[in-house]
């Protein structure tokens, strides 16, 4: 790429400067930026798709590689000058920049004639690959969202299995990769591993970033398996992992699996009794709790509610999907981010 004013010095040369309310932090080392982009791998050829861009370092950093394109989408109208400034000198072929919220925007239209789209058991990944250095309010209801599309096969996943690399809270992107008896084990852990394979690729201190954020920074690699451990749709398992969870993670089973029934219109007592069958049926200790659970455990319970849920007498009665009662449980995940102001939560639960 041409030379270019340091990210700095664009900064001040826009009098730009981040933005409290937006918890708006900026990569300014080149070393790092570089560090971030290959710990996607070898991108070359591909085309990479950048969420939260600001300024554009990292955006720069993936133009410096042999990439055959990049698309940006930023919320912030004013570093649309600076993304401008690198797209004269990259070229408007190679540079694709949209002002838009990367909760609701959809950059597949855009693709489809550029992505041959690759089997997803294949061993092969797609040709795509995203990067995000997003604000602490905004990387979990992103990487929710990202994990649904993941497990339906959509939107950028609807041309393969896609890398991603992500910066999260260092606390969050623990809680990612936990394994069963860790006590950062939780709800989100289950989720994203089911389905991809996480790894907490390095931290980065706070003083990595401009303004430096209170806590450090966690870079994560996100991978979609093949096949995910538990073959059932993504809001039968997100259903049964937060009746797990939620109530609290420590307590016993068979007091936090009646949460699986009392929605569908079961009785307390009712429900009771359909936990304690379900846990004997899967041959699970009721005096475990959700943390101890390996994937295995968890698949079986999961395949035991379905089951219950399409043969039991109390189940058929229902008409309330897994659908309508889960509809408000997206801001559990939120509460790993503890952080977060109370004005923050009622900004990043508003999806579409």
């Amino acid at each position: 790429m041409p030379p270019l004013p340091t990210t700095k010095d664009i900064l001040r040369l826009y009098r730009i400067k981040a933005k409290k309310s937006l918890s708006q932090n900026f990569i300014m080392d080149p070393r790092i930026l570089q560090k971030f982009v290959k710990t996607a791998g070898n991108i070359e050829g591909k085309i990479a798709i950048e969420v939260g861009p600001g300024p554009g370092g990292i955006t720069r950093a993936i133009l410096d590689t042999k990439i055959q394109e990049c698309h940006v989408i930023e919320k912030d109208p004013r570093f649309l000058p600076s993304l401008n400034l690198i797209k004269n000198a990259v070229g408007p072929e190679k540079l694709h920049i949209s002002i838009g919220d990367c909760l609701h925007y959809n950059i597949t239209g855009r693709l489809e004639s550029k992505v041959n789209k690759t089997a997803w058991d294949s061993h092969l990944k797609s040709n795509l690959v995203l990067f995000g250095n997003l604000p602490f309010n905004v990387a979990t209801p992103f990487l929710i969202k990202l994990m649904k599309s993941m497990a339906d096969q959509t939107h950028l996943f609807s041309f393969g299995r896609m890398t991603s690399i992500l910066t999260f809270q260092h606390e969050v992107a623990l809680r990612m990769v936990a394994p069963p008896n860790n006590p950062e084990r939780c709800r989100l852990s289950v989720m994203v591993q089911n389905w991809a394979n996480v790894e907490y690729a390095y931290n980065l201190p706070g003083g990595s970033f401009v303004p430096p954020p209170e806590v450090e920074v966690g870079v994560v690699s996100l991978t979609p398996l093949r096949q995910p451990y538990i073959q059932l749709p993504y809001e039968t398992v997100d259903y049964v992992v937060n009746s797990l969870f939620l109530p609290g993670k420590n307590k016993y089973l068979r007091t936090n699996l009646r949460r699986l029934f009392v929605p569908l219109g079961v009785s307390p007592e009712a429900s009771k009794k359909l936990a304690k069958e379900l846990l004997e049926k899967c041959d699970i200790d009721p005096t475990f709790c959700a943390v101890r659970l390996s994937m295995d455990d968890i698949k079986s319970l999961c395949f035991g509610f379905q089951h219950l849920k399409e043969t039991h007498p109390l189940l058929l009665k229902t008409q309330t999907s897994l659908e309508e009662t889960m509809q408000n449980s997206e801001a559990d995940y939120y509460n790993v981010e503890k952080t977060n102001s109370e004005a923050d939560l009622k900004y990043v639960v508003q999806f579409d």
